[in-house]
């Protein structure tokens, strides 16, 4: 991503003076040309894949490289897919334009060049959702792979002299204020709007779904009880900062407009929160260890794959 971002301006000034292939023309004839385990990867893929290569300048047999990377980014999107990983359009869009932002460039300038690179601002964006969708899914593995046993958490606190570490425990509840996807467009504001309504009238968690009566499409999931480290990093700053028996601020997903209501708050310090906190801080100290476990876990999908050359 760095090599790429490098190059945007060089090659904004190089397509100036130089024809390029519409995507349009590109689009005209489409074929599967991969099937992974049932799921189809395009030439017209492939040929955004390969002017994404050539935007970061990487030489080599880019055809072999793009099939490649975009075998392994179906089997990473199938596998978060599996595990309910999924990031929302607001995530995206803000990566795109934090992309864009640090490019010295507008979202609209960055697309331009995107077209004009015959990549395309939806590959690119496809792109960073597999990104930030694995990301998380690796992360949860690390941490499982490296959570500290009991008895490895005592030793420590043990060395810290019996002190156990303290964090903040929430109990939560997740209100869904639903959108269908083939209404998106249709009804988002004025779902938005009902939601950003429902959200400031929220004054604890016990008479929430009394409030919903008379409200189509709205879902409540009681999220129970979860300490800080464990939040989504995605709502950690707006739970922080939401005082107890309030909702957070609304946040547009998949699913719809949703806001988290903070039931509660207490300090909690015990051997499970000794265990989680260790493990975490292992963690940060070991992100070599977290490079190898992706790795193996590539290599997992891989193995079990089934790929078709058409």
């Amino acid at each position: 991503m760095k090599k790429f971002r490098n190059h945007l301006f060089a090659y904004l000034l190089f397509t100036s003076v130089t024809g390029v292939v519409t995507v349009a023309q590109a689009a005209s004839k489409i074929q599967v040309a991969i099937i992974v385990n049932g799921n189809a990867i395009t030439n017209y893929d492939i040929e955004r894949r390969i002017a994404f290569l050539r935007l970061q300048k990487r030489s080599g047999d880019l055809i072999k490289f793009a099939r490649e990377e975009l075998i392994d980014e179906m089997l990473r999107c199938i596998e978060t897919k599996k595990h309910n990983i999924s990031v929302s359009d607001d995530e995206i869009n803000r990566a795109f334009s934090n992309f864009a932002e640090r490019n010295n460039m507008t979202d609209s300038q960055l697309s331009q060049v995107l077209n004009q690179a015959n990549v395309t601002p939806e590959h690119f964006k496809s792109y960073i959702q597999t990104q930030m969708s694995w990301g998380q899914l690796v992360s949860a593995r690390f941490r499982a792979e490296g959570m500290l046993t009991e008895e490895e958490a005592i030793q420590r606190m043990l060395k810290n002299g019996g002190v156990k570490p303290i964090t903040n425990e929430y109990h939560l509840q997740q209100v869904v204020f639903v959108i269908p996807k083939n209404r998106r467009s249709a009804i988002f504001e004025r779902r938005r709007q009902e939601a950003n309504v429902f959200r400031k009238k929220v004054n604890g968690c016990s008479n929430l779904y009394q409030r919903t009566k008379g409200i189509i499409d709205v879902t409540i999931k009681d999220l129970g009880r979860v300490l800080e480290p464990q939040i989504p990093n995605e709502w950690v700053k707006d739970i922080k900062v939401t005082p107890a028996n309030r909702a957070t601020p609304i946040r547009n997903t998949e699913r719809g407009i949703e806001s988290l209501v903070v039931c509660s708050i207490r300090k909690a310090s015990d051997d499970r929160v000794a265990q989680l906190i260790f493990s975490i801080q292992n963690s940060h100290s070991n992100m070599g260890e977290a490079s190898q476990i992706e790795k193996k876990y590539m290599k997992e999908l891989r193995d079990k794959a089934r790929i078709q050359s058409l």
